[in-house]
């Protein structure tokens, strides 16, 4: 069974990466550090004043932790995803079937339907949002990389 078609996320490079994680894990600090302030009991403050600390470090533990891994989890995907594409990528083509606009978001744009063909997979068809541009239109055929195992693709 084939799994469902899913495009790549974009494409992170080595040094965005890098600073990606680094944020991310900066992220993830400040609510760890609250609590092993409140816990090592260093601080001169009274007893509602910890009870204020202890919450705001477990509040701020569980929500940056929490979008730290998530971003982490993003950009490992995206690396993944470009190496799978890379190593078992095949050149396709992707006809646009239809052309609607898409206000999804701060950047409105194009929502097209594709229909995606190339050698080694069966056609399949997939949305993708894409910036706002007078020359896509249906018909229009542009130049995809799929994997064809997985579906895993990307428009270029």
């Amino acid at each position: 069974m084939t799994s469902a078609p899913r495009e790549a996320e974009a494409r992170t490079g080595p040094v965005g990466a890098l600073l990606c994680r680094l944020l991310f894990l900066a992220i993830c600090l400040p609510g760890p550090v609250l609590l092993a302030a409140d816990v090592a009991g260093d601080l001169a403050v009274s007893p509602g004043q910890r009870w204020g600390l202890l919450a705001g470090g477990v509040f701020t533990t569980i929500v940056g932790v929490g979008f730290g891994v998530f971003g982490w989890r993003v950009v490992d995907r995206s690396r993944r995803d470009a190496r799978q594409l890379d190593a078992a990528g095949v050149a396709a083509t992707a006809e646009v079937r239809t052309v609607t606009p898409h206000l999804g978001g701060e950047d409105p744009g194009l929502l097209l339907h594709l229909r995606i063909s190339g050698p080694g997979f069966a056609a399949f068809e997939a949305d993708v949002v894409r910036p706002d541009d007078p020359s896509l239109v249906p018909g229009r055929l542009l130049a995809v990389v799929v994997d064809p195992v997985d579906r895993l693709y990307r428009v270029r």
